[in-house]
């Protein structure tokens, strides 16, 4: 079975397994490299027993950008079902929090997992999970772009 994203307005927070966080640096895209990959991502990860969504989405940011200033907002839910990049198969739908973040500042040193980040006015060539975060920048785009509308 091939991979499936589907977006939500909202879901139940006990339900959000992790927070993914499209972020922005002086009008580029921020991405990061995990040490084990030659792939890019968005900056995100699990959430944590007992952690708060949204607090999940600011350590992560940290932990995988070294971002230390910068304005986050929740954008819309989002879920996964199918094959990982692992070729692991999720059964069942997984949700997550989908955020944006512009970034002020960053940490000069980066954490042990992270290998890389890249500022960049390009979207990745290579991403580690081709399948769900092209999906996201575009869901990124769309409420952007209607945020913008609405002004």
């Amino acid at each position: 079975m091939e991979t499936q994203v589907k977006f939500y307005d909202k879901a139940e927070d006990e339900k959000l397994k992790f927070a993914v966080i499209i972020s922005r640096n002086q009008g580029k895209w921020v991405f990061c490299r995990h040490k084990d990959r030659d792939t890019y991502e968005v900056p995100g990860g699990h959430r944590e027993e007992s952690e708060n969504i949204n607090d999940t989405a600011r350590r992560e940011l940290w932990e995988e950008t070294g971002a230390v200033e910068f304005d986050m907002i929740p954008l819309c839910v989002y879920s996964v079902c199918g094959e990982t990049r692992d070729g692991e198969y999720l059964g069942e739908e997984s949700l997550g929090m989908l955020y944006f973040a512009e970034i002020y500042s960053f940490e000069e040193e980066l954490h042990h997992e992270i290998a890389e980040v890249i500022i960049t006015e390009q979207m990745p060539e290579k991403w580690t999970y081709p399948h769900i975060q092209p999906l996201l920048m575009e869901k990124y785009k769309e409420i952007a772009f209607d945020m913008c509308q609405d002004l």
